[in-house]
């Protein structure tokens, strides 16, 4: 325990002794019937006293320092995945409790943890092997955040090096500063096996198109063997073909041109029979759907001038392949057919640019009118029911996006919404704006950090037609930001694919429309449907009752009355077995009986089938950078005594300093008391009182 002053001068230690000194010469210096040894007695502890009610006036800081043993901390990862199970031999898997004993055999001198994991991470230890998704950096990042700023001694990591999500995990290892010590579980024996690797196509195509689609199919252990792969759509089988396998590890892309010969959304499923001694044919089928289109929307964009935001509105629009955009400056406005198209665009447009395009603004053609520093304001007010710009074209600022999160209009994803609010600044001609009372805003200007009420981005709808406006330019700095940040521009296509569809519904719109979130869901995740309503005024409603009926491939029925959500309607209908369904929506509005039906599959997932030769080249590396090693399950016995040997893994003394005012410690007041109380009997005793 020490004294620290702070901002308080050591000098008033002297000045305190000095003030004791004194008033105890001041009290005891005149009494002449004291003895005197009782007199330098009592002079004593009249000094001790009052020089230490003096140091608590001044209150100076005292420091105590304790050191509190921490053992090292042993932490235990064991791969829980079903490859684990699939793929082991008699002496690559781990006996039962052998954490337990490992415990027992470190001692009291160390502190266990145990952890199991597969998709996720899992308190304890599991024989289950039933995760069916593998991510080991995820697993070695969260024992590194847990167990940040303790004394880790050693990570002792059990798997088969085996992972199907996540990064590679030996860049997440590097972070972790300790040994790490691998126990290398499943089967390096390669295995015979025949898979689909993967499968690329586009989501939509149009009515009487051919296609294509490159099939990777993977065949192990299996030269000499002759693939034979077949697809399907909705059942009928369109396409077969025989495929050689040339070596033991096989693999070949296989181009398919197919085509387009019905309107809707398609099921193909495509086949590899299965070989003899096959180790797993749950990988050799795989489903996909297409959306078969009648047409491309065509939309018109038209601007005064080039500028860099014409190019990203194109992009962000036709990365939705239902839309087609033609851009062209107003000087070629007379070569055009406006009745070709579907929907207008009109980007910053002067005043006698807006004169001569009142046949688009008077029509019915869903429209979207851009604004920013170099629009003609009034005109542009004008031309919209969506927001008044008190602004002019002389001065400018910065504004950045906030999304509103009670807009209905339509719904972005989560990562689009994070990414919307991180993006940079754009610029919009210098005043004020306000939302007319028809008016739903999707994006508000927020000015630095200050929010403001100014529409950034509003919708209107009337009479069924739908108009937007975005009133600030600069959106080519959300193009490069999002992909310097991000590597892609999903946000900005996400936002633009999103209005322009909810621009465009009400064109040749289905009254009543059902749709499931993907066509495609994974064995355990939830099945999403949505449904949308529409009035004879082409509005969403949703105040009928709209009831679905799943029904499997096995004949299994499934009845669900449809949640409410917004303006529309969607269906969590939780979990469902693997297999093929179709779905039957019904609703009355009215008098007016509205259908809609579908299909959807939910598919095994097959993650942990898909790799069965365990990967301990990656386990030793790992084990090896750290200053740990790998060991077989049959080498566990030794893990505890390389552990004991290991002088990096040691008990340390951790250091806690702790600060308080001298007023705070009692044991000064005790010590006051015993002082006084012992000079008050001497005193009395010498019959001084």
């Amino acid at each position: 325990m020490s004294i620290t002053w702070g901002s308080v001068s050591g000098w008033w230690v002297p000045a305190c002794l000095v003030l004791g000194l004194l008033y105890a010469w001041l009290m005891y210096r005149q009494p002449v019937a004291l003895a005197k040894a009782a007199r330098y007695g009592l002079f004593a502890l009249r000094a001790v006293v009052v020089t230490l009610l003096g140091l608590l006036l001044v209150s100076p800081l005292i420091k105590s320092v304790s050191y509190q043993p921490q053992k090292p901390v042993i932490l235990i990862a064991q791969d829980n995945s079903q490859s684990i199970k699939l793929f082991k031999n008699g002496g690559s898997s781990l006996s039962d409790g052998w954490g337990e004993a490992l415990k027992k055999q470190l001692g009291d001198g160390y502190e266990v943890h145990w952890f199991n994991f597969d998709k996720n991470m899992h308190d304890g230890l599991s024989s289950a092997y039933n995760g069916k998704q593998t991510d080991i950096s995820s697993a070695l990042h969260q024992l590194n955040d847990r167990f940040v700023n303790r004394n880790i001694g050693a990570l002792i990591l059990a798997t088969d090096g085996l992972y199907n999500l996540g990064t590679d995990p030996q860049y997440e290892a590097r972070d972790i500063k300790t040994s790490i010590y691998t126990i290398a579980l499943g089967d390096t024996t390669p295995r015979r096996d025949l898979l689909i690797g993967n499968i690329n196509y586009n989501k939509t195509t149009y009515l009487g198109n051919d296609f294509e689609v490159d099939i990777l199919a993977e065949a192990y252990q299996s030269k000499s063997e002759t693939m034979r792969l077949t697809v399907a759509e909705d059942g009928r089988q369109i396409s077969s073909q025989s495929i050689a396998v040339t070596s033991a590890a096989f693999k070949k892309v296989l181009p398919l041109k197919l085509n387009a010969d019905k309107k809707g959304v398609r099921k193909f499923t495509v086949s590899l029979a299965p070989v003899k001694n096959e180790l797993s044919v749950q990988n050799n089928t795989e489903t996909f759907y297409i959306e078969v289109l009648d047409a491309r929307q065509k939309i018109l964009l038209l601007y005064d001038g080039p500028h860099p935001d014409i190019s990203v509105i194109k992009q962000s629009v036709e990365s939705n392949r239902n839309f087609e955009i033609k851009a062209n400056l107003m000087a070629d406005l007379a070569s055009l057919n406006i009745n070709d198209y579907s929907m207008a665009m009109l980007y910053q447009l002067s005043t006698s640019s807006y004169g001569k395009v009142q046949n688009i603004l008077t029509g019915k053609m869903p429209l979207w009118i851009f604004s920013g520093a170099q629009a003609d304001m009034p005109a542009f007010n004008r031309a919209q029911k969506a927001v008044n710009a008190n602004a002019g074209r002389d001065d400018t600022q910065e504004v950045f996006a906030e999304l509103m999160p009670a807009f209905t209009g339509f719904t972005l994803s989560d990562s689009t919404q994070n990414k919307i609010g991180k993006l940079p600044p754009l610029l919009a001609a210098y005043g004020a704006y306000e939302a007319q009372p028809n008016a739903t805003v999707l994006l508000k200007q927020k000015i630095g950090s200050v929010p403001t009420t100014y529409p950034l981005m509003a919708f209107t709808d009337e009479g069924g037609r739908r108009t937007a406006v975005l009133t600030a330019e600069g959106l080519w700095r959300w193009q490069l930001a999002e992909y310097r940040e991000y590597g892609n521009h999903h946000a900005m296509e996400e936002l633009f694919s999103q209005s322009v569809q909810y621009l465009t519904a009400n064109a040749n719109r289905q009254r009543f429309r059902v749709y499931p979130s993907k066509n495609v869901f994974d064995e355990g995740e939830n099945v999403l449907l949505n449904a949308e309503l529409y009035n004879d005024a082409l509005e969403l409603v949703n105040t009928p009752d709209v009831r679905i009926a799943l029904k499997s491939s096995e004949g299994k029925n499934y009845s669900f009355l449809v949640t409410r959500s917004g303006q529309s309607y969607q269906l969590n209908a939780g979990t469902l077995p693997v297999g093929d369904y179709r779905y039957s929506a019904t609703v009355k509005n009215g008098k007016q009986q509205y259908t809609a039906n579908g299909q959807l599959t939910v598919k095994q997932l097959n993650l942990e089938t898909r790799q069965s030769t365990a990967n301990h080249r990656l386990l030793k590396t790992i084990a090896e950078r750290s200053g740990g090693q790998m060991l077989l399950p049959s080498q566990i016995g030794r893990l505890a005594e390389l552990i004991r040997k290991n002088e990096n893994v040691k008990t340390v003394m951790e250091e806690d300093k702790h600060y308080s005012d001298m007023i705070s410690l009692k044991w000064i007041f005790a010590l006051l008391i015993i002082l006084l109380s012992t000079e008050w009997f001497m005193r009395k005793r010498e019959g001084e009182i």
